[in-house]
């Protein structure tokens, strides 16, 4: 099958690597893609949030399956144009995306289905910010209830900056904090059915020991081994059936993938945010252990015939973010990259980077890359993902050194 990627990060040149890898894919696109995409598929420039050029490109190219990467062209309503233009789309409807469009619609949604999550007030004005941060106290936890490319959230003790984030957002929504260590599961659904894939874990601080302001995601691992035993299934019976439930009770059939953050509280796990796409970087170690070929999977989810779970294989995989001197705050864009040649165990994936004139690599995002090991065991994967992040040379970059420590 002919397949087009939607989208230019990290998470797009996962997918792109792992479609790749599978012999049911004959034909790769991506667009607008980056340095590294260019190596595995043919890229093309297109405005990844305008549906009409996305339905014209995929019609063009003769796609049998488009797969929607990022957030803000699934709100666009970019799977809706390319489903009208009869090419099946992996991706959720305007709609049904607004599951990660709109916290306040999350909150609805999760309310109407009893989904265990935190106690929440959505707030349009200044009073209504300050009355809700002190009914539920610090640690204050205010979200921009629109996108805002995963640095939209402050969680504080300190009542003036959560306040001043309230006033610096058109609407929010204020919540209970919800103490314990937060997981990622993520479900392949197919507007009726769904199935999960391995539960990973991200880390969301710019610094080491969870410091510094919140980011995209600064690295990930899966699998969990500390993770509670029977952990998916109760998350699968009690969060990802119920909500898409709901959603096609109201008529909107959810396929795509539904990322759930949960926080795994004395009260049993609890839904702090949805996504409606693979999570970065959580898919980049997820799609490194997935032995299912991915292909099949996202058109099963495209076409409504999802049936047995993905297979993953043994071991574990590390993924670390280089990113951008001053990233989150302005990130400096156009450094050459060097040091980029896979080892036996691991592989860089690129996010924010583009061609320089001569055809050298250069930075072109705050997340740059994302480089992945894998081993036996967390330990060894880790070590070997660290041992490249040590070859790659980019002035003024930064990583954790602890991810999955």
């Amino acid at each position: 099958m002919r397949v087009l990627v939607i989208g230019s990060g990290g998470r797009e040149h996962a997918l792109c690597r792992s479609l790749k890898l599978d012999p049911q894919v004959s034909e790769l696109h991506c667009a607008p893609g980056n340095a590294g995409i260019e190596d595995v598929a043919t890229v093309h420039p297109v405005d990844p949030v305008d549906p009409a050029q996305v339905a014209e490109l995929a019609g063009r190219l003769g796609a049998d399956l488009v797969v929607v990467g990022p957030e803000a062209p699934l709100v666009a309503g970019v799977a809706d144009a390319v489903r009208e233009a009869g090419i099946a789309c992996f991706g959720p409807t305007r709609e049904a995306a607004m599951l990660e469009g709109s916290k306040a619609f999350a909150k609805e949604i999760m309310k109407a289905a009893d989904v265990p999550t935190a106690r929440a007030h959505t707030c349009e004005t200044e009073a209504e910010a300050a009355a809700a941060l002190d009914e539920f106290g610090a640690p204050y936890v205010v979200k921009d209830d629109g996108l805002a490319a995963g640095k939209g959230v402050v969680v504080t003790r300190d009542r003036d900056q959560a306040l001043e984030h309230a006033r610096a957002c058109e609407r929010v929504v204020i919540e209970e904090y919800l103490d314990g260590p937060e997981v990622s599961l993520f479900a392949l659904c197919d507007g009726s059915t769904a199935v999960p894939l391995q539960l990973a874990q991200d880390f969301k601080r710019a610094y080491d020991g969870d410091e510094g302001p919140n980011t995209g995601g600064m690295g990930a691992y899966t699998p969990l081994p500390w993770a509670p035993e029977g952990l998916t299934e109760q998350v699968m019976r009690e969060v990802v059936h119920p909500t898409i439930g709901e959603l096609a009770r109201r008529g909107l059939p959810y396929q795509g993938v539904l990322y759930v953050g949960l926080a795994l509280t004395q009260k049993g796990p609890k839904v702090v945010e949805f996504n409606a796409r693979f999570g970065d970087p959580e898919t980049q170690v997820l799609l490194d252990r997935l032995e299912t070929p991915l292909g099949g999977l996202l058109m099963a989810c495209a076409t409504g015939e999802l049936g047995l779970d993905p297979v993953f294989k043994d071991g574990s995989a590390v993924t670390v973010v280089i990113a951008a001197e001053n990233y989150p705050d302005a990130p400096v864009k156009g450094d050459v990259i060097t040091g980029l040649a896979e080892t036996e165990h691991a592989y860089v994936i690129h996010a924010g980077t583009r061609r320089g004139p001569g055809g050298e690599v250069v930075s072109n995002g705050g997340r740059v890359l994302t480089v992945v090991g894998n081993g036996p065991d967390q330990e060894s994967a880790r070590r070997n993902a660290y041992d490249l992040v040590s070859r790659v040379e980019l002035r003024g970059s930064h990583h954790r050194t602890d991810i999955a420590r």
